[in-house]
Protein backbone atom coordinates (compact mmCIF):
# COMPACT_ATOMS: atom_id res chain seq x y z
CA UNK A 1 0.00 0.00 0.00
CA UNK A 2 1.10 3.73 -0.97
CA UNK A 3 2.07 5.92 2.07
CA UNK A 4 1.24 9.12 2.15
CA UNK A 5 4.91 10.20 3.84
CA UNK A 6 8.13 8.66 2.99
CA UNK A 7 10.12 9.87 5.45
CA UNK A 8 9.30 11.53 9.10
CA UNK A 9 12.14 13.19 10.71
CA UNK A 10 12.05 14.97 14.21
CA UNK A 11 14.41 16.85 15.94
CA UNK A 12 16.22 20.39 15.61
CA UNK A 13 15.54 23.41 13.37
CA UNK A 14 16.98 26.87 13.71
CA UNK A 15 18.01 29.91 11.59
CA UNK A 16 21.56 29.54 10.06
CA UNK A 17 23.61 33.12 9.83
CA UNK A 18 26.68 32.11 7.84
CA UNK A 19 29.55 34.54 6.70
CA UNK A 20 29.53 35.93 3.68
CA UNK A 21 33.15 36.83 4.10
CA UNK A 22 34.83 33.57 3.04
CA UNK A 23 38.19 33.85 4.84
CA UNK A 24 37.69 36.04 7.07
CA UNK A 25 38.45 35.66 10.70
CA UNK A 26 35.47 35.26 12.66
CA UNK A 27 35.98 38.45 14.32
CA UNK A 28 36.42 40.46 11.08
CA UNK A 29 33.19 38.83 9.86
CA UNK A 30 31.26 42.25 8.68
CA UNK A 31 28.05 40.40 6.91
CA UNK A 32 25.97 37.30 7.30
CA UNK A 33 23.34 34.98 4.75
CA UNK A 34 20.53 34.24 6.94
CA UNK A 35 19.26 30.60 5.66
CA UNK A 36 17.74 27.70 7.62
CA UNK A 37 18.98 24.11 9.16
CA UNK A 38 18.99 21.47 12.07
CA UNK A 39 20.10 17.93 11.14
CA UNK A 40 16.41 16.75 11.17
CA UNK A 41 15.42 19.84 8.92
CA UNK A 42 18.16 19.60 6.55
CA UNK A 43 17.64 15.83 5.86
CA UNK A 44 13.99 16.48 5.17
CA UNK A 45 14.36 18.62 2.88
CA UNK A 46 17.54 16.93 1.36
CA UNK A 47 15.18 13.97 0.68
CA UNK A 48 12.03 16.34 -0.15
CA UNK A 49 14.73 17.95 -3.06
CA UNK A 50 15.43 14.61 -4.48
CA UNK A 51 11.61 13.40 -4.71
CA UNK A 52 10.17 12.19 -1.71
CA UNK A 53 7.52 13.67 0.09
CA UNK A 54 8.59 14.60 4.07
CA UNK A 55 7.22 15.67 6.85
CA UNK A 56 9.13 17.29 9.74
CA UNK A 57 8.75 17.43 13.75
CA UNK A 58 10.47 20.05 15.08
CA UNK A 59 9.60 23.33 17.25
CA UNK A 60 9.29 26.93 16.87
CA UNK A 61 8.75 29.84 19.26
CA UNK A 62 6.38 32.52 18.81
CA UNK A 63 8.33 34.85 17.13
CA UNK A 64 10.00 36.02 13.69
CA UNK A 65 12.42 33.91 13.49
CA UNK A 66 10.66 31.14 13.95
CA UNK A 67 7.83 32.34 10.41
CA UNK A 68 11.18 32.49 8.63
CA UNK A 69 11.97 28.96 9.18
CA UNK A 70 8.17 28.24 8.35
CA UNK A 71 7.95 30.11 5.32
CA UNK A 72 10.77 28.41 3.55
CA UNK A 73 9.83 24.83 4.53
CA UNK A 74 6.70 25.85 3.03
CA UNK A 75 7.92 27.13 0.15
CA UNK A 76 9.98 23.46 0.11
CA UNK A 77 6.87 21.90 0.13
CA UNK A 78 7.41 20.22 3.46
CA UNK A 79 5.12 19.03 5.31
CA UNK A 80 4.34 21.60 8.78
CA UNK A 81 1.23 20.97 9.67
CA UNK A 82 2.70 19.25 12.59
CA UNK A 83 4.78 21.61 13.77
CA UNK A 84 3.69 23.36 17.17
CA UNK A 85 4.64 26.95 18.24
CA UNK A 86 5.89 27.21 22.03
CA UNK A 87 5.01 29.92 23.58
CA UNK A 88 7.57 31.31 25.97
CA UNK A 89 10.36 29.55 23.79
CA UNK A 90 13.17 30.91 20.68
CA UNK A 91 13.47 29.59 17.34
CA UNK A 92 17.26 28.40 17.64
CA UNK A 93 19.91 29.93 15.80
CA UNK A 94 23.34 29.42 14.47
CA UNK A 95 26.33 31.50 13.11
CA UNK A 96 28.97 30.23 11.34
CA UNK A 97 32.62 31.57 9.92
CA UNK A 98 33.93 30.21 7.15
CA UNK A 99 37.61 29.72 6.71
CA UNK A 100 37.74 26.82 4.15
CA UNK A 101 39.29 24.44 4.01
CA UNK A 102 39.46 22.95 7.23
CA UNK A 103 38.25 25.67 10.03
CA UNK A 104 34.45 26.62 10.93
CA UNK A 105 33.98 28.13 13.87
CA UNK A 106 30.42 27.91 15.46
CA UNK A 107 28.37 28.92 18.24
CA UNK A 108 24.49 27.80 19.06
CA UNK A 109 22.29 29.51 20.51
CA UNK A 110 20.00 27.15 22.07
CA UNK A 111 19.21 28.39 25.51
CA UNK A 112 15.05 28.32 26.08
CA UNK A 113 15.11 26.18 22.58
CA UNK A 114 11.55 25.92 21.05
CA UNK A 115 12.51 22.21 19.18
CA UNK A 116 13.69 21.07 22.69
CA UNK A 117 10.66 21.40 24.12
CA UNK A 118 8.70 18.51 21.83
CA UNK A 119 6.51 15.76 24.05
CA UNK A 120 4.56 12.79 24.00
CA UNK A 121 1.67 15.06 22.99
CA UNK A 122 3.09 16.07 20.05
CA UNK A 123 4.66 12.89 18.70
CA UNK A 124 1.19 11.36 18.84
CA UNK A 125 -0.03 13.73 16.78
CA UNK A 126 1.88 11.81 14.47
CA UNK A 127 0.34 9.64 10.66
CA UNK A 128 2.88 7.06 11.88
CA UNK A 129 0.73 4.42 10.01
CA UNK A 130 0.65 6.69 6.50
CA UNK A 131 4.36 7.10 7.02
CA UNK A 132 7.63 4.53 5.15
CA UNK A 133 10.27 5.73 8.09
CA UNK A 134 11.10 7.53 10.86
CA UNK A 135 14.73 9.33 11.47
CA UNK A 136 16.02 11.05 14.96
CA UNK A 137 18.81 12.85 15.96
CA UNK A 138 21.14 12.51 18.81
CA UNK A 139 20.84 16.20 19.79
CA UNK A 140 16.96 15.47 20.35
CA UNK A 141 18.00 13.38 22.89
CA UNK A 142 20.25 15.99 25.44
CA UNK A 143 17.42 17.09 27.19
CA UNK A 144 14.04 16.52 28.78
CA UNK A 145 11.17 16.68 27.27
CA UNK A 146 12.55 15.82 23.93
CA UNK A 147 14.41 12.97 25.14
CA UNK A 148 11.04 10.96 26.65
CA UNK A 149 9.59 12.19 22.85
CA UNK A 150 11.95 11.05 20.90
CA UNK A 151 12.48 7.35 22.33
CA UNK A 152 8.05 7.61 21.98
CA UNK A 153 8.30 8.38 18.68
CA UNK A 154 10.80 5.30 18.13
CA UNK A 155 8.09 3.19 19.79
CA UNK A 156 5.85 3.98 17.60
CA UNK A 157 7.73 3.71 14.82
CA UNK A 158 8.18 0.23 15.45
CA UNK A 159 4.75 -0.49 16.31
CA UNK A 160 3.74 0.83 13.06
CA UNK A 161 6.94 -1.38 11.29
CA UNK A 162 8.70 2.24 9.99
CA UNK A 163 12.12 2.02 8.88
CA UNK A 164 14.24 4.02 11.63
CA UNK A 165 17.46 5.95 11.16
CA UNK A 166 19.72 7.72 13.54
CA UNK A 167 21.82 10.52 12.77
CA UNK A 168 24.34 10.32 15.86
CA UNK A 169 24.26 14.22 15.38
CA UNK A 170 27.17 14.79 18.11
CA UNK A 171 27.30 18.56 19.35
CA UNK A 172 28.91 18.33 22.87
CA UNK A 173 28.04 21.76 23.78
CA UNK A 174 24.59 20.60 23.66
CA UNK A 175 25.62 17.58 26.75
CA UNK A 176 25.87 18.01 30.70
CA UNK A 177 28.40 15.93 30.41
CA UNK A 178 29.85 14.31 27.08
CA UNK A 179 29.69 10.58 27.97
CA UNK A 180 26.31 11.30 28.61
CA UNK A 181 25.68 11.21 25.09
CA UNK A 182 27.19 8.13 24.58
CA UNK A 183 24.62 6.41 27.25
CA UNK A 184 21.43 7.95 25.03
CA UNK A 185 22.51 6.77 21.83
CA UNK A 186 23.20 3.56 22.93
CA UNK A 187 19.69 3.12 24.96
CA UNK A 188 18.20 3.66 21.68
CA UNK A 189 19.86 1.35 19.46
CA UNK A 190 18.18 -1.48 19.91
CA UNK A 191 15.17 0.29 18.11
CA UNK A 192 16.93 1.42 15.37
CA UNK A 193 17.55 -0.18 11.65
CA UNK A 194 20.29 2.48 10.23
CA UNK A 195 22.92 4.86 12.37
CA UNK A 196 24.59 7.11 10.56
CA UNK A 197 27.41 9.26 11.93
CA UNK A 198 30.91 10.20 11.57
CA UNK A 199 34.14 8.58 12.44
CA UNK A 200 34.51 11.08 15.74
CA UNK A 201 30.65 11.04 16.27
CA UNK A 202 30.85 7.28 16.38
CA UNK A 203 33.68 7.11 18.88
CA UNK A 204 31.79 9.74 21.13
CA UNK A 205 28.78 7.06 21.25
CA UNK A 206 31.60 5.05 23.22
CA UNK A 207 33.62 7.69 24.96
CA UNK A 208 34.31 6.73 28.23
CA UNK A 209 36.41 9.72 29.56
CA UNK A 210 35.94 13.48 28.64
CA UNK A 211 39.70 13.88 28.14
CA UNK A 212 39.02 12.29 25.03
CA UNK A 213 37.47 14.85 23.57
CA UNK A 214 38.93 17.77 22.00
CA UNK A 215 37.17 21.11 20.48
CA UNK A 216 39.45 23.77 18.88
CA UNK A 217 38.93 27.25 17.24
CA UNK A 218 35.08 26.82 18.07
CA UNK A 219 34.26 23.79 15.94
CA UNK A 220 31.84 22.35 17.95
CA UNK A 221 30.54 20.60 14.77
CA UNK A 222 33.46 19.03 13.91
CA UNK A 223 35.37 17.80 17.48
CA UNK A 224 38.15 15.49 17.86
CA UNK A 225 37.44 12.26 19.35
CA UNK A 226 40.09 10.38 20.27
CA UNK A 227 39.56 6.32 20.15
CA UNK A 228 39.30 2.99 17.96
CA UNK A 229 36.72 3.95 15.48
CA UNK A 230 37.18 0.12 14.36
CA UNK A 231 36.24 -1.23 18.04
CA UNK A 232 33.40 1.31 18.41
CA UNK A 233 31.39 0.43 15.52
CA UNK A 234 31.40 -3.00 16.68
CA UNK A 235 30.25 -1.68 20.17
CA UNK A 236 27.76 0.13 18.42
CA UNK A 237 26.24 -2.57 15.95
CA UNK A 238 26.23 -5.08 18.75
CA UNK A 239 23.50 -3.06 20.13
CA UNK A 240 21.03 -4.12 17.62
CA UNK A 241 21.04 -1.97 14.45
CA UNK A 242 21.20 -3.47 11.16
CA UNK A 243 23.86 -1.36 9.51
CA UNK A 244 26.21 1.45 10.75
CA UNK A 245 26.95 4.17 8.16
CA UNK A 246 30.74 5.51 8.97
CA UNK A 247 30.92 8.99 6.99
CA UNK A 248 34.71 9.53 6.45
CA UNK A 249 34.94 13.15 4.80
CA UNK A 250 36.26 13.45 1.45
CA UNK A 251 37.06 9.66 1.90
CA UNK A 252 33.07 9.28 1.02
CA UNK A 253 31.76 6.69 3.62
CA UNK A 254 31.57 2.91 4.81
CA UNK A 255 28.62 0.87 5.55
CA UNK A 256 29.84 -1.58 8.44
CA UNK A 257 27.01 -4.58 8.33
CA UNK A 258 26.54 -6.95 11.29
CA UNK A 259 28.43 -10.15 9.64
CA UNK A 260 31.84 -7.89 9.06
CA UNK A 261 31.03 -6.90 5.45
CA UNK A 262 31.89 -3.29 4.72
CA UNK A 263 30.51 -1.64 1.83
CA UNK A 264 32.02 1.85 0.25
CA UNK A 265 31.60 3.64 -2.97
CA UNK A 266 34.12 6.31 -4.41
CA UNK A 267 33.86 9.56 -3.37
CA UNK A 268 33.78 13.05 -5.56
CA UNK A 269 36.49 15.92 -6.09
CA UNK A 270 34.85 19.01 -5.45
CA UNK A 271 35.88 22.69 -4.42
CA UNK A 272 35.22 22.91 -0.77
CA UNK A 273 33.22 25.96 0.54
CA UNK A 274 31.60 24.97 3.69
CA UNK A 275 31.33 21.51 5.41
CA UNK A 276 28.66 21.94 7.42
CA UNK A 277 25.34 19.92 6.25
CA UNK A 278 27.13 18.08 3.80
CA UNK A 279 27.15 14.91 6.51
CA UNK A 280 23.37 15.59 6.27
CA UNK A 281 23.31 15.84 2.89
CA UNK A 282 25.08 12.46 2.37
CA UNK A 283 22.33 11.13 4.91
CA UNK A 284 19.50 12.61 2.43
CA UNK A 285 20.80 10.66 -0.60
CA UNK A 286 21.75 7.56 1.26
CA UNK A 287 18.05 7.37 2.70
CA UNK A 288 16.53 8.13 -0.76
CA UNK A 289 18.71 5.14 -2.05
CA UNK A 290 18.13 2.82 0.58
CA UNK A 291 14.27 3.40 0.81
CA UNK A 292 14.15 3.07 -2.83
CA UNK A 293 15.26 -0.36 -2.29
CA UNK A 294 18.68 0.13 -4.09
CA UNK A 295 22.18 -1.80 -3.49
CA UNK A 296 24.10 -0.52 -0.70
CA UNK A 297 26.57 0.49 -2.79
CA UNK A 298 24.55 2.70 -5.18
CA UNK A 299 23.08 4.12 -1.98
CA UNK A 300 26.88 5.48 -0.59
CA UNK A 301 27.45 6.47 -4.05
CA UNK A 302 24.22 8.94 -4.21
CA UNK A 303 25.17 10.45 -0.72
CA UNK A 304 28.62 10.92 -1.34
CA UNK A 305 27.35 12.84 -4.42
CA UNK A 306 24.49 14.87 -2.35
CA UNK A 307 27.00 15.45 0.38
CA UNK A 308 29.78 16.64 -2.15
CA UNK A 309 27.38 19.21 -4.08
CA UNK A 310 26.34 21.05 -0.24
CA UNK A 311 30.16 20.81 0.37
CA UNK A 312 31.12 23.30 -2.79
CA UNK A 313 28.03 25.79 -1.36
CA UNK A 314 27.73 27.90 1.18
CA UNK A 315 24.82 26.26 3.33
CA UNK A 316 22.60 23.74 4.44
CA UNK A 317 18.68 23.01 3.81
CA UNK A 318 18.32 25.89 1.10
CA UNK A 319 21.10 24.48 -0.86
CA UNK A 320 20.36 21.18 -0.80
CA UNK A 321 20.53 19.32 -4.30
CA UNK A 322 17.72 17.51 -6.36
CA UNK A 323 17.66 14.58 -7.93
CA UNK A 324 19.17 15.62 -11.65
CA UNK A 325 21.90 17.32 -9.87
CA UNK A 326 23.33 14.53 -7.77
CA UNK A 327 22.98 12.25 -10.68
CA UNK A 328 24.72 14.90 -13.36
CA UNK A 329 27.47 15.16 -11.08
CA UNK A 330 27.45 11.10 -10.80
CA UNK A 331 27.37 10.68 -14.39
CA UNK A 332 30.66 13.73 -15.02
CA UNK A 333 32.48 11.47 -12.75
CA UNK A 334 32.17 7.67 -13.50
CA UNK A 335 29.06 6.85 -13.01
CA UNK A 336 28.16 4.53 -9.85
CA UNK A 337 30.95 2.63 -9.52
CA UNK A 338 30.70 0.45 -6.56
CA UNK A 339 33.16 -1.69 -4.05
CA UNK A 340 32.81 -3.95 -1.29
CA UNK A 341 35.89 -3.63 0.97
CA UNK A 342 36.14 -6.59 2.50
CA UNK A 343 37.11 -10.03 2.21
CA UNK A 344 33.29 -11.31 1.81
CA UNK A 345 30.99 -10.30 -1.32
CA UNK A 346 28.61 -8.42 -0.29
CA UNK A 347 24.73 -10.33 -0.20
CA UNK A 348 22.92 -7.50 -1.15
CA UNK A 349 25.20 -6.42 -4.62
CA UNK A 350 22.82 -7.27 -7.76
CA UNK A 351 19.33 -7.47 -5.42
CA UNK A 352 17.30 -4.15 -6.22
CA UNK A 353 15.72 -4.61 -3.36
CA UNK A 354 18.73 -5.75 -0.70
CA UNK A 355 19.17 -2.83 0.88
CA UNK A 356 15.40 -3.44 2.52
CA UNK A 357 16.57 -6.61 3.64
Amino acid sequence: MTKQYDLITMGRSSIDLYSNNSGAPFEEISEFGAFVGGCPTNIAVGTQRLGFKSLLLTAVGDDPVGKFVLNFLNKESIETGFIPVKPGTRTSAVVLGIEPPDKFPLVFYRDNCADIELNIDDVQKLPFEDARALLISGTGLSKEPSRSATIFALEQARKHNLKTFLDIDFRADQWHDVRAFGVAIRSVLPMIDVAIGTQEEVNAAVLSDNAQLEISDSQISAPKVSGDVTHAIQELLARGPRMLVEKRGAEGAAVHLQDGTVVTAQPFKVDVCNVLGAGDAFASGFIYGYLNGWPLEKCVRMGNATGAIVVSRQGCANFMPTYKEAIDLIESQGGFKTEVMSGNVSPLEGSPAACLS
